[in-house]
Parts: C-alpha cells; structure tokens; sequence
C-alpha cells in the first residue's frame, strides 16, 4: 500500500541565512552612503602649487568673496571659536584660488596675532 500523506520535518527550524544576507546587504549599503566628514561651508577651489603633503588638523575655509567659515560659524564669529581652540593642533586654511595673496596675508597675520600656532594651505599639485 501507498502512502501519500505528507512526511514528518524534523526538528530543525527555519534558516536564518537569508535573513543574514539582507542585514550585510544594508550595513553595506549604509556604510557606502554615510558622510565620514561634514560637507564644505562653501565651494572653493585650491591654488596650484608645486610639493607639498596632505595636511590634517581643523579646518578654516575662505571663500573668493573674502566670506570665512569654521564649522558652522561664518564672518566674525570664527575669530572667538578659533580662540578657543587648542594652538597645538594645525590650522588648515582652505582658501579658494581666487582670494588675493594680501587677504590671505592680511588673514594670516591677524590669526597669528591671536595666537594660532602653525598654520596649513591646502594647494593641489600642478
């Protein structure tokens, strides 16, 4: 005689494996779309210069138009965040390629008369 009755499973559950895969595939998913770093104020574009190495440290950007920001901070409000900061660490300058050489030198002077210690260009190669 036949039997066509369904067959006992055993005990094993379901597999988890799918569930596994589709947890991988957002982590990666997630870890490929986040942000590692806040974006730019603003646009600026380097100035060409030959050398040089990548510098790390916190960031000052200076727009074309002669406009600062650092963090979150624009226009005169940098120069108080920027004295609280510890001078040990470097102090990278972001400027735009269009900012004239004596504004930059003019920026200069004044963070090192508040005692900004060592402070970076960030240039592209040419």
């Amino acid at each position: 005689m036949m039997e066509f009755g369904t067959k006992r499973r055993s005990g094993r559950g379901e597999s988890i494996v799918p569930m596994i895969n589709v947890v991988f595939l957002l982590l990666i998913f997630f870890l490929m779309s986040a942000r590692l770093a806040p974006p730019e104020p603003f646009q600026t574009t380097p100035p060409h210069a030959s050398g040089g190495a990548p510098v790390v440290g916190d960031t000052l950007y200076l727009s074309a138009d002669g406009t600062l920001a650092f963090g979150a901070l624009t226009g005169e409000a940098v120069f108080a965040a920027l004295a609280s900061r510890d001078a040990d660490t470097p102090l990278v300058i972001r400027a735009d390629a269009g900012v004239a050489a004596t504004a930059l030198a003019r920026l200069a002077a004044r963070l090192a008369a508040q005692g900004q210690g060592a402070l970076r260009l960030v240039t592209v190669p040419r």
